[in-house]
This record gives C-alpha cells, structure tokens and sequence, in this order.
C-alpha cells in the first residue's frame, strides 16, 4: 500500500497581513468626472445649469438659481447652436415663439463647425407688474459677436414662457413675410 504525503500550502487569506496595510481602509474608487473641455467653453448638459465643482459644506450658501430670462437665454442657445432639438422648447413657448424658433433655428450661423457659441451676457427689461420680461443678450462665437432678443411672459401657473425670439434680425424678418 503506497502512502502519498499531502503538502498543504498557505492560502493568501492565511497569511498575516503586511503590517503597512493592517490598519488602512480598503480602496474605494474615485468618482468618474466628464473631461474638461477647451478654456472659455460651457459645460454640455441642460441650459441654464452649472455643475459643482465641490459638495456644499454646512458653511458655504447654497447656490444661488439662476434668473429666469439667463435660464431661457441659455435654453435659446442650446437651440439655435444645434446642441438641442427644437421640440425641447415645446412647453417652454407660448403663442408664435414656438413657429418662430422652427423659421429662424435652421437658419442659424451658430450651427457652423467653428467655435462653439457663448452666451457672454443677459439684461432684461421688466414690464407690465413684472409679468413680462424683455430680454436680450450677446452670443460670442470665436470673435463674432451676435445679438439675441427675447420676451418672457408669466403665465397663470406662475411659470414663465418665451413668447417672442429674434437673432440678429432673423425673426424679425421671418415674421415680415
């Protein structure tokens, strides 16, 4: 009868651990971020939202919300630049805004190849107990500089709709004819 001697060896979960790693915490992954794009550009995403660098501490202020004629500024320019379908406007208008944006949205030369469009600034005009607001702002596409003119109105359900959109004069004449 042959007798074979079974060798046991050490499984890696036998084996102390090594004293540097005794007491640190197991690795937990990093979060994912999206990669950063050229300086001067906005981040992708929905208009009118900017995304947070840190987590808020209990000292800081909570971030303050954009003004309603940047938020549709934005939400604009996401349209005409080709970042968005026209549709996404759909509850966002009110009477011809909507027929305007789909005359003047493929018209745009914001679609071009070239640098990607900015909004640089927003100022507004309150009307009628604030009920309206007429906007405008300045869209910068590499050196070009283009104008932007809109008109919010507040409606019953207090949420604001544009109701009128003009770039550099295109909805002005798509009106015309």
């Amino acid at each position: 009868m042959t007798t074979t001697l079974a060798t046991t060896t050490p499984t890696p979960s036998a084996t102390p651990p090594h004293p540097a790693t005794a007491t640190t915490r197991p690795r937990t992954p990093r979060p994912r971020t999206a990669p950063g794009g050229p300086a001067g550009t906005r981040p992708r995403g929905p208009a009118g939202t900017h995304p947070r660098t840190t987590a808020p501490s209990s000292t800081t202020a909570p971030p303050r919300a954009l003004p309603p004629h940047t938020v549709f500024a934005e939400r604009l320019l996401a349209v005409f630049s080709g970042e968005r379908p026209v549709h996404w406007m759909l509850g966002h208008t009110v009477g011809e805004a909507y027929e305007q944006l789909v005359r003047i949205a493929p018209e745009t030369p914001l679609r071009s190849l070239g640098p990607r469009p900015v909004l640089r600034r927003c100022s507004v005009q309150v009307h009628e107990g604030r009920a309206v607001v007429e906007a405008f702002a300045t869209i910068a596409t590499g050196p070009r500089v283009r104008a932007m003119a809109f008109r919010l109105e507040r409606g019953a359900d207090h949420r604001w709709r544009c109701a009128a959109v003009e770039l550099d004069g295109l909805g002005a004449t798509a009106r015309r004819t």
